[in-house]
């Protein structure tokens, strides 16, 4: 048939956008047309520099804002499925038999669910599941549901077999999600119903709508991506081996680590600061980038801790405030990024008073924070994340090593995977069960930042990006490109 796009279609949200269009740029270097389908509320987040590309296009489907309410972001969601599903039809039916028609739909596992895979399948366009998180994630909830290791006991750490021993599951790990109080809490909060699976306690990905899944259960991706004729990964062999190799014999296709995908000014600006307004939109913030510079200045090397947790993900109110108060009561300076809706609120949280007790030992930002130049800055020496994928491989590429605090989803193995795997960092606490205490927090962030083993296993880690973006991640993505021709 004519035709030989690659079309690549990421999930709601920027930390999938991203991704995906440093693979449509990826796809472009091997000389082959890639075309992002976007939806319109997220196209104003695409680069102007992606639109003026000669192998690059964007294709915008319309899309409702979302509303207000109870519930309107699950609402906006299902609508949006919707509006992309007619779409889709309408727009592969007036393309048949043209040089616009898709070789392939590579689609982020978050949308490729019942619908999408069904409106390409109709068509008789391949599709390629595409993980704009790690590996590691996806082989762990593979390995839990095949291993069934639901009778773990107390005290008992449970083997998987085919991947790493310091990776076995415990009781914590299958119980993590399962805390329905503070899923409550933060629904309430948001303004959802108590059930709501849109929240930092649910283990399903936000949107997708159904009760939350727990460890062990069957992943969401396995059905959807069951007629996909590979999976292409955010990550690379050099950083999770092990994981890729775990799945592509298990799912029996071939799995692709083409990662991670950051801006192509990330690879070259190694040992230097990377300029976030240089890669991506400037959204609001009460700081310029000069600002954070000269802060970051005046600090010395390796001694400030990140504090961020990234756009989409948050703490409840009572956990700001036992954050707010660990961070008075360490000795460390710190930069702390707090995203506007943090902590359940429309205005969003802020710890009044903290800057007048610390003073010059604090940068608070509210909004948009220049995380790129924050983590590349020697002043940099320590990050408590969530581990959202994204902002784990930009630490990692940068050997911030980490405090990790994870909160949903994949972010519990991707923090299993920094201190456990890497031992590049360790976890704030060992029980995902209880309210993180002060004390503890306050301990982790003294451990992190006085122990110079773990800041040598990051530096040696980051050393495998320094070379630029990764030689087996090269190899990867010639062979998914060979695959489809």
């Amino acid at each position: 048939m004519a035709g030989g796009e690659i079309w690549v279609l990421p999930a709601f949200g920027q930390g999938h956008l991203f991704p995906c269009i440093e693979l449509c740029k990826l796809v472009t270097s091997r000389n082959r047309k890639a075309t992002l389908v976007v939806s319109s509320i997220l196209s104003s987040s695409v680069p102007s520099t992606f639109h003026d590309h000669p192998l690059t296009d964007v294709i915008v489907v319309p899309a409702d804002p979302p509303r207000g309410g109870s519930d309107g972001i699950q609402l906006h969601m299902e609508r949006g499925k919707a509006q992309l599903a007619d779409f889709l039809k309408e727009l592969l039916t007036a393309r048949l038999g043209s040089s616009t028609w898709p070789v392939c739909a590579v689609l982020d596992v978050l949308v490729i669910s019942g619908w999408a895979a069904e409106v390409f399948d109709k068509f008789g366009v391949r599709t390629v599941g595409f993980f704009t998180s790690g590996g590691c994630s996806a082989a762990m909830d593979l390995a839990a549901w095949k291993g069934s290791p639901l009778d773990i006991e107390p005290g008992e750490t449970r083997l998987l077999p085919g991947l790493p021993e310091e990776m076995g599951l415990t009781v914590s790990d299958l119980k993590r999600r399962t805390s329905v109080a503070r899923l409550r809490k933060w629904g309430q909060q948001q303004g959802h119903g108590a059930g709501s699976d849109t929240g930092p306690g649910s283990s399903r990905p936000l949107g997708l709508g159904g009760p939350p899944r727990m460890p062990g259960e069957k992943p969401y991706w396995v059905d959807p991506t069951e007629s996909s004729i590979a999976l292409v990964i955010n990550t690379c062999h050099d950083l999770e081996g092990p994981f890729l190799d775990y799945l592509a014999n298990q799912v029996g296709k071939p799995v692709w680590g083409v990662g991670p995908l950051l801006p192509d000014q990330y690879w070259m600006s190694s040992g230097s600061l990377v300029r976030d307004r240089e890669i991506r939109p400037s959204k609001q913030s009460n700081v310029t980038e000069e600002d954070v510079i000269r802060w970051l200045d005046s600090k010395p090397r390796g001694s400030v801790i990140y504090v961020s947790f990234g756009s989409s993900v948050g703490l409840t109110t009572e956990e700001y405030d036992t954050l707010a108060k660990a961070l008075e009561g360490s000795a460390w300076p710190f930069i702390w990024a707090i995203q506007p809706g943090s902590g359940g609120s429309r205005e969003g949280y802020y710890p009044n008073g903290l800057e007048a007790k610390v003073r010059e030992r604090a940068l608070i930002i509210t909004g948009w924070a220049p995380q790129l130049l924050i983590l590349s800055h020697s002043s940099t020496g320590g990050f408590l994340s969530h581990c959202g994928w994204n902002s784990t491989v930009e630490a990692l590429g940068r050997g911030v090593p980490f405090l990790a605090w994870p909160i949903r989803g994949d972010q519990f193995y991707n923090a299993k995977l920094v201190a456990h795997h890497l031992k590049v960092g360790y976890r704030v606490s060992d029980d995902d069960l209880v309210m993180v205490k002060k004390e503890e927090i306050v301990k982790g962030i003294d451990k992190l930042m006085s122990d110079e083993e773990v800041k040598e296993r990051a530096a040696k880690v980051s050393g495998m990006f320094q070379g630029g973006f990764p030689a087996s991640a090269v190899a990867d993505l010639d062979a998914f490109i060979n695959f489809l021709t």
